[in-house]
């Protein structure tokens, strides 16, 4: 059954639901704490910090802030997408897909240039994401090379950007 949640900008009153949709979804504390130190971090952008919500429950969400790619000539600024939640049984109705399309098209009108996500392949490549390994970039943790992804919203906004993906501090407590 697709969903028929409703998409906007994520508020305050959202954060307990949030917190909690959060930990559904990965079933540890990990990702909670990692929203959390997002938006009380210089990285977070609210306008892309998204809830879907139907009836008045949050029924997921989607983040994106900022990050960095280090090269031989000096850093490029890009978004990662992480952490998303969608409510474990209501998976595979649409909402994260809506949720992915929503903030990829809000990033762009932002002006952001570039997305890179480590998550499931088949799932993220739907939505034009290729393996980030193709456009010359690493990261300092292991990770296989399919699910480590990016995507340009920009046309060539990853053309010479060969480097290492420098994820913000408030990752640092997840790898």
């Amino acid at each position: 059954m697709e969903s028929t949640a409703n998409i906007r900008r994520a508020g305050e009153k959202d954060y307990d639901e949030i917190r909690e949709l959060t930990f559904r979804a990965f079933d540890n504390e990990g990702e909670p704490d990692l929203v959390e130190a997002i938006r009380e971090s210089e990285y977070y952008i609210p306008e892309l910090s998204l809830v879907a919500v139907n009836k008045g429950r949050v029924e997921g969400h989607i983040l994106f802030s900022m990050i960095r790619i280090i090269t031989e000539e000096g850093e490029i600024p890009v978004l990662t997408l992480a952490p998303m939640s969608v409510d474990p049984g209501l998976q595979k109705t649409g909402i994260g897909s809506r949720l992915v399309e929503t903030g990829l098209r809000e990033c762009r009108r932002l002006g952001h240039k570039a997305v890179i996500v480590i998550g499931h392949p088949e799932f993220y490549a739907k939505f034009g994401f290729q393996p980030a390994r193709g456009f010359g970039l690493e990261v300092p943790f292991d990770v296989p090379g399919e699910a480590f992804m990016a995507i340009e919203l920009e046309t060539g906004a990853l053309r010479n950007a060969a480097g290492m993906v420098e994820f913000s501090p408030p990752f640092d407590g997840l790898v």
